[in-house]
């Protein structure tokens, strides 16, 4: 979906998509995609395979034993969650290290990893869905990174994102929504994944959902991943609620969500 026109107009700078994106997006791009190459890719830049591996060993992936290469890091994650490892990390190197932002990063990297497994289990585009959860909340960086002074407060002030969006309206006429789908656009994400950033407030808030099915699909996506991390009473009600109206089946939705969730849970206490 087109970015909007008025953000040409505005003074706030989206920044550029880091290298390693974009050599990792060339690798993306192949029919068959090269596993040595990908693993090439992060043991050559030391940041991303100190991430790639910190990630591989979290709680969040639950593993038994310890991984200790990057190679078998690769082997064992696949091409989407490690595309997704190097993506979130350069979301945070193109904004300077704040505790304000913490938060942000850490939300992204647990909703990337649940969307896409999601969209993985129930055959859909994992990689649109994963890079959408990942870049939901990224428009919050790009005005914290315009307004560093202000900013702050205007997240402390706010008690959702709804509420939020009319303050970032009133103080810089753009909402974090608008600048999150603008930066995916120029990163080279997916149109899907663009209208998702752009569209997901008023999914989780409304669940309304429109669009191509692709859309949909990605969008329900976000509001279960919005639930599972806020509000994992209202799963099994959402499930059922937005399953028809993305085209998907509401048994599979409901049954792939509760084992997730319980896999997550799982993981977390455990510790690991």
């Amino acid at each position: 979906m087109p970015v909007d026109a008025d953000l040409r107009s505005l003074d706030i700078d989206v920044p550029a998509r880091p290298d390693a994106l974009v050599r990792m997006s060339l690798l993306l791009a192949d029919e068959e995609i090269n596993l040595v190459a990908v693993g090439s890719l992060v043991e050559s830049d030391m940041a991303l395979a100190a991430a790639v591996m910190k990630a591989v060993n979290s709680s969040l992936y639950g593993l038994k034993g310890r991984v200790n290469s990057v190679h078998q890091a690769v082997t064992y994650l696949g091409t989407r969650e490690v595309a997704g490892i190097t993506f979130e990390m350069g979301l945070r190197a193109a904004f300077a290290s704040s505790p304000d932002l913490e938060p942000i990063w850490t939300r992204a990297g647990q909703r990337g990893l649940i969307m896409g497994r999601l969209g993985e289990a129930l055959g859909l585009d994992a990689w649109a869905a994963h890079s959408a959860g990942l870049f939901e909340e990224c428009g919050k960086a790009v005005l914290y990174r315009h307004a560093p002074d202000h900013y702050p407060a205007m997240l402390r002030a706010a008690a959702s994102d709804v509420e939020l969006r009319e303050i970032e309206r009133m103080g810089f006429g753009v909402c974090h929504d608008v600048l999150g789908a603008a930066l995916c656009d120029s990163w080279g994400l997916s149109a899907v994944a663009v209208a998702c950033v752009r569209q997901h407030i008023e999914a989780q808030t409304q669940q309304r959902i429109e669009g191509p099915a692709p859309r949909r699909q990605v969008l329900a996506l976000s509001v279960l991943a919005h639930a599972m991390m806020r509000h994992p009473d209202q799963l099994d009600a959402l499930a059922e609620a937005l399953a028809p109206r993305a085209d998907l089946d509401g048994a599979a939705v409901l049954r792939v969500a509760r084992r997730l969730q319980a896999t997550l849970a799982q993981n977390a206490e455990h510790g690991r």
